[in-house]
């Protein structure tokens, strides 16, 4: 009996019931106060993510897939739940992010000072994460979709936590019929997966032909429904406002984990299919490539912390992406390398994505909390007063641009190591990987440019406005999440080998063709060891490079001067770089995308010219010149069937009586 408690499955499920109720104390503020209910509330999830970690871990070791039935009355037959390594490897985010974030809003969102909205955000966000789990533990379509709403609108009431704010409001409504609307593909979606397999419940790995047309509208179906969730370009457009405008931990999870729940549903549809064809994989990896360098363009343009932050999550939806793409056209070149690589790459990258990307998030939120403002260009200086945010925002930024010793370089490699495995090969796969690698270069190199940009402005230099000068450091429910991510981020990158066979083993649960790689170890494609030996001794040089100099500037005398000085003698903090300022040759360079909106100053004339101002920022163009005026076009169109909308009940109930005639004659057609 004790063995089956704490089993794995029965460790997980627990989790999620625990998520659950983890925000019910504050449901009852005649029994607790709402710190003490916040308090509880905060252990009860924290209970929830070392009981779903835990879970997740042993079932990663285990390689084991168990499957559960629960009967049930519904029309569609019995629901199933089920955990094997895929599930396991997205159900550690799952618990890892909404834990820290828990701790973290301890301090950030208090209950003593956020009485209006902290019941609601608190019972949402232990809603949103059982809607989380359910979603990778369902294994039957109806279930799915039970979770996937449930997830869903738990996400908007956190969107929309302080909806007295018309940006906030917007941001909600936008997410809402975003979502929406992938899930209405979604609606399509497994009826055609029912007509092909001829079960609600998922078909085996693998047992699906590709071949079929009904398979390519799956295909395009998942890829709609899922991409909109996921973020990919251009299906992103809810993502930087409902990203900017919700709660920095709240953005942490949204960033984090509800992406990749998306990424989730497509791999998990692209696993029942066999025979692959090549195109399939060349449409994932070209709007891998677009999100990718589309993406971390648009990052550059922003002048909002949390704006920023989401463009960059756009942008590593395209690496992930990217390493999907390598890994289907792998399949259809029969490259197990290709296969093993590119899947090894994107299940890699979504944990590592997850970790750093939470970071940033919840070191974002420390100098919002700190400078009362998200305009990077009100900062300025910030390192002074948040010293250990400022470190560790540091590490959350070289591991987001993909560089040594930190998670998000091995990741990166092993997408690069699979292109580079497919130039070698013949034909369209050799050309797509051709095509594809320069690309991810370019998306790297973008990265490091928009990150020296934000450290430089945001943590050094002088304060710009008096105003906005940050006034305190995070305290420790705040600092600890983030060092624990932190720590992630180098354990991962120093010791990528902990981890290699455990990303074979998932891989293999969704393609079974790399079967073939038996005998093929993720580490003689990849130099672990040689990864880690190169992290220590870069370490150790940083390490060493920092204690010279620190020596030298204790015997160095002491003075004190404002930096960015440009060469005035008397600088003043107006004198420093801008955001745009130091964005606006890389922000012209993609001008013919971004679409940058310049507002220049009146005419100066005159000995003693007046106060003037130059001010520039790039649109959401995809949304504001795209979807929005092509919506107008057809609202002006479609007036005439929108007369059948006439609120007349007898009118409605003619309609439901029509439908239901032609759907019982077509059943007996």
């Amino acid at each position: 009996m004790a063995q089956e408690l704490f089993a794995p499955s029965s460790l997980i499920f627990s989790a999620t019931l625990l998520a659950a109720l983890s925000g019910v104390p504050l449901l009852f503020p005649w029994l607790l106060n709402a710190s003490r209910a916040q308090l509880l509330s905060i252990v009860l999830m924290l209970a929830a993510s070392c009981a779903g970690l835990t879970g997740a871990i042993l079932s990663i070791f285990s390689g084991v897939s168990v499957l559960f039935e629960l009967a049930w009355t519904l029309p569609f037959g019995s629901a199933r739940f089920g955990v094997d390594p895929l599930s396991a490897w997205f159900l550690l985010l799952i618990f890892l992010i909404p834990g820290s974030a828990a701790l973290y809003a301890r301090s950030y969102w208090h209950a003593d000072s956020r009485r209006s909205n902290v019941r609601k955000m608190t019972f949402f966000c232990g809603l949103m994460t059982a809607g989380m789990s359910s979603v990778v533990l369902a294994r039957d379509g109806i279930s799915f979709l039970f979770a996937w709403e449930l997830m869903a609108l738990a996400a908007y009431f956190l969107v929309s936590t302080e909806d007295e704010n018309p940006e906030v409001k917007e941001a909600g409504t936008l997410y809402m019929i975003t979502t929406h609307t992938g899930t209405l593909a979604l609606f399509a979606l497994f009826p055609l997966l029912n007509l092909l397999a001829g079960s609600w419940l998922f078909p085996a790995t693998g047992s699906l032909s590709a071949s079929s047309p009904l398979a390519s509208a799956i295909f395009f179906l998942a890829l709609f429904g899922f991409g909109m969730k996921a973020g990919i370009m251009p299906l992103h457009i809810w993502l930087p406002s409902a990203h900017a405008n919700a709660p920095s931990h709240v953005s942490a999870v949204m960033s984090g984990v509800i992406l990749k729940v998306g990424v989730y549903g497509l791999i998990r549809t692209l696993s029942f299919f066999h025979g692959i064809p090549l195109w399939w994989g060349c449409c994932v990896l070209v709007l891998g490539v677009i999100s990718g360098v589309v993406g971390v363009a648009f990052a550059i343009g922003q002048h909002d912390l949390k704006r920023l932050l989401a463009y960059h999550s756009i942008e590593n939806i395209g690496i992930i992406f990217m390493g999907l793409g390598v890994a289907l056209i792998g399949q259809t070149a029969g490259s197990p390398a290709m296969m093993l690589l590119g899947m090894s790459g994107a299940l890699l990258h979504v944990l590592n994505h997850a970790i750093f990307k939470a970071l940033l998030f919840l070191g974002a939120g420390s100098v919002i909390h700190a400078t009362g403002t998200r305009e990077i260009d009100l900062m300025g200086g910030v390192a002074r007063r948040l010293p250990y945010t400022a470190l560790l925002f540091g590490v959350g930024s070289v591991a987001i641009c993909g560089l040594p010793p930190l998670n998000g370089f091995v990741s990166e490699l092993l997408i690069y190591l699979g292109f580079f495995q497919g130039i070698q090969g013949e034909g369209g796969a050799a050309a797509a990987a051709a095509l594809a690698a320069p690309a991810l270069a370019l998306v790297g190199g973008l990265a490091v440019a928009c990150f020296v940009k934000v450290y430089g402005i945001v943590f050094l230099g002088a304060p710009r406005t008096e105003s906005h000068t940050a006034k305190h450091e995070a305290g420790w429910q705040m600092l600890l999440p983030m060092l624990l991510l932190a720590v992630l981020c180098i354990a991962i990158g120093l010791a990528p080998g902990l981890v290699a066979g455990h990303l074979q083993r998932t891989s293999l649960t969704v393609l079974p063709l790399l079967a073939n790689t038996a005998g093929l170890p993720l580490q003689e494609l990849v130099p672990m060891t040689m990864i880690t030996l190169s992290g220590v001794l870069l370490l150790a040089l940083i390490a060493v490079f920092t204690f010279w100099y620190w020596r030298k500037l204790k015997l160095a005398p002491c003075g004190k001067a404002d930096t960015w000085g440009c060469g005035y003698q008397r600088p003043a903090p107006r004198m420093q770089y801008s955001a745009s300022s130091f964005a606006e040759m890389l922000t012209s360079l993609f001008a013919f995308v971004l679409k940058p909106q310049n507002h220049r100053p009146d005419k100066i004339a005159g000995i003693f010219p007046g106060r003037s101002s130059f001010y520039s920022h790039v649109p959401e163009a995809v949304l504001e010149l795209v979807y929005i005026p092509l919506l107008k076009r057809m609202y002006q169109r479609l007036s005439g069937i929108r007369r059948l909308q006439g609120g007349i009940l007898q009118q409605y109930v003619l309609y439901s009586l029509v439908t239901l005639i032609v759907l019982l004659l077509a059943s007996y057609l």
